[in-house]
């Protein structure tokens, strides 16, 4: 099936942009300062789907969302920050189930219906006298204006909030798409990568949802890549209301393919705010791998380029030092014809058959020093094809991460 890209407008908004959703972002006590409770909500049960970490070590909420969502139904969602509720135990469970309990209980809903996730430092016990505070006071700060403090809740190492909204039309409803992501550091593209919740105010069934939800992930936040990381907590999720009243989305027909689209349109915005805020990050790569044997070598190789620290140095300090990007591409395990291989850096031809195109540079260290700079290689094999974003390296990472914890 090919989902082809979708006639859409963009609009300023986030989680409360479709209709009936509610948000809020609250300060209860997980962080010194700075708002820490965040709760998405939907007027009425929704559709749901969710993506989670391939980490072998999941943080409690994950385990219990996995559970919730299998079925296919939920209407609100509770976020902590600065506690990632991982490496927890017992305990860990017992809390993140307490949470579900204690925003059900005073939304009115039951407690199935509330997923939850956390985030930040693993492997300490989440303060609950904290949260009981907190989840009376994030619900009567609900509103349709309060998904930017939401998306402002959520954050951890992040520079800024990540939001972004769209409308597409099917068959004459106007359809909505919102969302909110995290992530900054510990981000690879290994699902999901990050906290992210998607609303929409869409009619489509819950197994509908689940395969747009995928398909717009696999091509969006799983072609990210900030450190080679992936987390504990990593979690996308998506509700859909049905409150736009469109046609019911039941079939891969025209109509679910606009849907798909759009929501691909959603999560890719997010997904590069993530690689532009990546921890100290001053400069993002856009790195198009084609010609390969199958779209998984071009993954291959792309996901060797967008880790290696030799290549996001050099991204870092404007360096077109194309050895390191061939390099790469040839411990990936990727096929590959080394007499083959051409590169192009910010629109210059750097590589041509695997050799230097010319003795020159100049072009393409000034084109390495743009805030976004475009890196294409072809191995010149067949047509698998792959995008993906990353985030130069530098001394302010470390310096982040180096004291992050004490």
């Amino acid at each position: 099936m090919v989902v082809r890209a979708a006639e859409t407008s963009i609009i300023e908004g986030g989680v409360t942009s479709p209709q009936g959703f509610r948000a809020a972002g609250v300060h209860c006590g997980v962080k010194a300062s700075k708002r820490d409770l965040a709760l998405v909500t939907s007027e009425r049960l929704a559709s749901a789907a969710a993506l989670f970490t391939t980490n072998a070590i999941k943080a409690a909420p994950v385990l219990v969302s996995q559970e919730k969502i299998q079925s296919g139904v939920a209407q609100a969602i509770l976020v902590n920050s600065g506690n990632a509720n991982a490496c927890t135990g017992t305990q860990g469970l017992s809390d993140a189930r307490e949470m579900t309990a204690l925003a059900g209980l005073q939304l009115g809903i039951a407690e199935e219906f509330v997923l939850v996730a956390s985030t930040g430092v693993i492997g300490v016990p989440l303060p609950m006298g904290a949260v009981r505070k907190g989840v009376p006071e994030v619900i009567r700060a609900l509103g349709p204006q309060g998904g930017a403090d939401a998306a402002d809740a959520i954050v951890t190492t992040d520079a800024f909030p990540k939001t972004a909204a769209v409308q597409v039309e099917l068959g004459g409803a106007l359809v909505t798409i919102g969302g909110m992501a995290k992530g900054a550091g510990m981000i690879h593209p290994n699902m999901a990568t990050t906290l992210c919740i998607l609303t929409t105010d869409a009619l489509i069934p819950p197994h509908q949802l689940r395969w747009a939800l995928r398909w717009a992930i696999d091509r969006s936040f799983n072609c990210i890549s900030v450190d080679g990381d992936t987390s504990t907590n990593d979690t996308v999720f998506c509700l859909a209301n049905g409150l736009a009243g469109n046609a019911p989305l039941v079939d891969h027909n025209q109509a679910f393919d606009k849907f798909t689209g759009a929501l691909g349109e959603v999560t890719t915005a997010l997904a590069k705010m993530v690689v532009r805020d990546g921890e100290g990050a001053s400069r993002v790569g856009s790195l198009l791998v084609r010609g390969a044997r199958s779209s998984d070598d071009a993954k291959r190789a792309a996901t060797a380029v967008m880790t290696s620290p030799l290549v996001k140095t050099a991204l870092c300090g404007g360096e077109p030092n194309w050895g390191r990007i061939l390099a790469a591409v040839g411990r990936s395990g990727a096929e590959v014809n080394p007499g083959a291989i051409d590169v192009w850096i910010g629109g210059v031809l750097v590589v041509r058959n695997g050799t230097a195109a010319s003795p020159d540079l100049s072009a393409a260290a000034s084109a390495m020093r743009a805030p976004e700079v475009e890196i294409i290689v072809d191995l010149h094999l067949s047509d698998g094809m792959f995008t993906g974003w990353f985030s130069d390296l530098n001394e302010n990472y470390v310096r982040v991460n180096a004291g992050y914890l004490t």
